[in-house]
């Protein structure tokens, strides 16, 4: 490891960013390095600005994936560096995917089509608790509160701790899954008494997905986006589920009002409404 890495790593730990945050900040600059093939420090602001441009341009990376890039090489420069006033002058722009979530009969069928015990109720976890899959992979024993419905989550985003709920459903399931496995630790352990990795649960789902006959919806993260969805058609607010969520604003939480079905319901289509020239008036016909 290079002095320069053991400088950022160690600012970047001093300002409390969480793990991934600082694995991320750090490969932005070793890819840079890499692309000119010299230290940053010998980099320019306006090699770097070329660097960006490639990446939007050439490389055509997702709007997310550059903006990683542009915070992990600025923190770079004026933290670790000094320059305080470095600044690339490149717009962030967030990326207008909407979320995709699943329908109740879809998740309903996902989890049906889950023959292993403990992958059927890993996925529920998700599902029912609004979790990321990082949360799921890291909940022990002792954060399933079942004297108070709740679900604790210690590994949230950016090292946040909050609660959601435990459903009663999910906790006989819970239960019955201890039984047979019992689990000392982590709530979902593998072979050597670790928590489970998330790409075996990313894998999990994927498998199901397809038994399951399903194509709408991206990765893991729909059941998340699927949790936050259905509630708000229950008639659940918008600033209840984004603290279920462990959201920082209420903006983020508000996308899922565009996938919705509560604010379009009983609204008919102006087309339904309209009377062609075609259509037949009965009483003249008559």
């Amino acid at each position: 490891m290079t002095p320069l890495r053991q400088r950022m790593i160690r600012e970047l730990q001093l300002q409390r960013k969480a793990d991934k945050t600082i694995e991320s900040y750090v490969a932005s600059v070793a890819q840079l390095a890499g692309y000119y093939d010299r230290s940053p420090e010998l980099i320019s602001r306006d090699e770097v600005r070329d660097y960006i441009h490639y990446l939007i341009v050439d490389r055509k990376l997702a709007p997310s994936s550059i903006n990683t890039r542009l915070a992990g090489l600025q923190f770079l420069y004026q933290h670790v560096l000094g320059q305080p006033k470095f600044d690339l002058k490149v717009r962030r722009r967030r990326c207008g995917r909407l979320p995709q979530p699943l329908s109740r009969g879809e998740v309903g069928r996902l989890i049906d089509a889950t023959s292993n015990a403990k992958h059927r109720v890993m996925l529920m976890t998700a599902y029912g608790g609004g979790l990321r899959v990082s949360e799921v992979v890291k909940l022990k024993i002792e954060d399933i509160q079942s004297d108070r419905m709740l679900i604790r989550v210690r590994h949230g985003k950016g090292n946040k701790e909050r609660y959601t709920i435990l459903s009663q459903r999910l906790l006989e399931e819970l239960r019955s899954y201890w039984l047979d496995f019992q689990p000392a630790d982590w709530l979902f352990p593998n072979w050597y008494g670790l928590p489970v990795s998330t790409t075996c649960l990313q894998r999990v789902y994927y498998r199901s997905k397809a038994s399951a006959g399903i194509t709408r919806g991206l990765g893991i993260h729909s059941l998340r986006h699927s949790f936050a969805t259905h509630l708000l058609e229950a008639g659940v607010d918008l600033t209840t589920i984004g603290r279920l969520l462990g959201h920082r604003g209420l903006s983020t939480t508000a996308r899922y009002l565009h996938v919705t079905n509560r604010h379009v319901q009983g609204i008919r289509s102006p087309l339904d409404l309209l009377r062609m020239p075609t259509d037949e008036d009965p009483i003249s016909s008559s």
